[in-house]
C-alpha cells in the first residue's frame, strides 16, 4: 500500500532479516519504516545504523520511539531476545497493531509472547521457510494464529509479500519451523563433523563420491561449501535457533539428544566463523574452506 494510506511499518531487530526486509519494502515503494535495535546506542551498532539511513529508514532513539503510530511491528531480533523485545514496546502499543512475530523460537515462546500483547496488540506467528536473501521481504512466509487471516490480504495485496496461514492457533507456524530445523540445522551440523574428519584423513573427494552412491541427486561438492558457509556466517545465531528447537521437542514429549548436539556444533563453527582465515576461504571451495577451518579448530582452545 503506497501514499497517504499505506501502513506505518516498524522494524524491532535491524540484523540481517530486519535490514532485508526493511530495504525490500522500501524498494518496493512502502514509505514510512522505523526500525530499532537495542545495539544502536552503542559503537557496535555504527553498522546497523549505516544500513538504517542507506535504506531510508527512521531510526528510533528507543523502542517506545520506533512503535509511535506503527501499525504493523514486525519483531526480528535473536531467538533468545524475542520475549524481551516484546516486553520492550508493551507499554507503549497504541492502536491495536498488527505484532508479526518472525522470531525463530518455539511454540510455547509464541504463545507467551501473544499472551504478554493480549489486548494492546494483534499477535500474528510467522515463519519464515528460506533464506532471506535475495528475496528479502518477498521471502516465503508462513502465519499463524486468530489474526492471521485478517493481515494476509494487506501483506499479499498491498506490501506485495509473499504468504499463507497455516492455521488459526499460535504456534502452528512455529512448529514447522522449529521441527523442519532438526533436519535442516542438523545436515549442516553432520556435513561440519563428516567432512572435517574427512579432511583430517585426507579423504574428502573419496566420502563425497561415496555418498553421492546413496543420494545421487545431490551435488556434494556444492553442498558441503553452502552448508560450512552457513555456519560459518551465522552458527551462533542459528545455534541459538537450535536451542529453541530442542525447547519445540521438550513441548513435544522428546528427549532433543540431535538438537542439542546440533547447536554445540553449530556454535562452535560460528565462533570458528570470525577467524579472518575463514572468512577469507569462503570463496575459495570446499576443499581450501574445510583446512581453514580445520587450522582454526586446532588452534581454538
Amino acid at each position: 500500500m503506497r501514499g497517504s494510506n499505506a501502513p506505518h511499518l516498524c522494524l524491532i531487530g535491524f540484523g540481517e532479516a530486519g535490514q532485508a526486509i526493511a530495504g525490500g519494502l522500501r524498494a518496493a515503494g512502502v514509505e514510512t519504516i522505523a526500525a530499532w535495535d537495542i545495539l544502536f546506542p552503542e559503537p557496535a551498532g555504527a553498522g546497523l545504523r549505516e544500513a538504517g539511513e542507506q535504506i531510508g529508514a527512521r531510526l528510533a532513539g528507543s523502542a517506545a520511539d520506533a512503535v509511535r503510530g506503527a501499525d504493523i511491528i514486525i519483531s526480528a531480533v535473536t531467538a533468545a531476545s524475542s520475549l524481551d523485545a516484546a516486553r520492550s514496546v508493551e507499554p507503549h502499543l497504541a492502536g491495536n497493531p498488527y505484532y508479526l512475530d518472525i522470531n525463530s523460537v518455539s511454540p510455547g515462546r509464541k504463545k507467551a509472547t501473544a499472551a504478554l500483547l493480549d489486548g494492546k496488540a494483534r499477535y500474528v506467528d510467522v515463519a519464515i521457510l528460506a533464506p532471506i536473501h535475495p528475496a528479502r521481504h518477498q521471502t516465503p512466509m508462513l502465519l499463524a494464529g486468530p489474526h492471521a487471516e485478517g493481515i494476509l490480504p494487506l501483506l499479499v495485496d498491498e506490501l506485495e509479500m509473499h504468504g499463507a496461514v497455516a492455521g488459526p492457533e499460535i504456534g502452528q507456524a512455529a512448529a514447522l519451523k522449529m521441527i523442519r530445523s532438526v533436519m535442516i540445522k542438523g545436515i549442516e551440523a553432520l556435513t561440519l563433523e563428516c567432512f572435517l574428519a574427512a579432511e583430517r584423513a585426507g579423504i574428502i573427494e573419496e566420502v563425497a563420491a561415496s555418498l553421492k552412491n546413496n543420494y545421487p541427486t545431490l551435488d556434494w561438492n556444492r553442498l558441503i561449501a553452502y552448508n560450512l558457509e552457513r555456519m560459518a556466517s551465522h552458527g551462533i545465531r542459528r545455534a541459538e535457533e537450535m536451542d529453541q528447537v530442542a525447547e519445540t521437542l521438550r513441548e513435544l514429549g522428546l528427549d532433543p539428544l540431535m538438537a542439542v548436539a546440533t547447536a554445540a556444533r553449530q556454535r562452535e563453527m560460528g565462533r570458528i566463523g570470525k577467524e579472518a582465515a575463514v572468512r577469507s576461504a569462503l570463496p575459495a571451495g570446499h576443499a581450501a574452506l574445510l583446512a581453514a577451518i580445520d587450522a582454526a579448530a586446532k588452534d581454538s582452545p
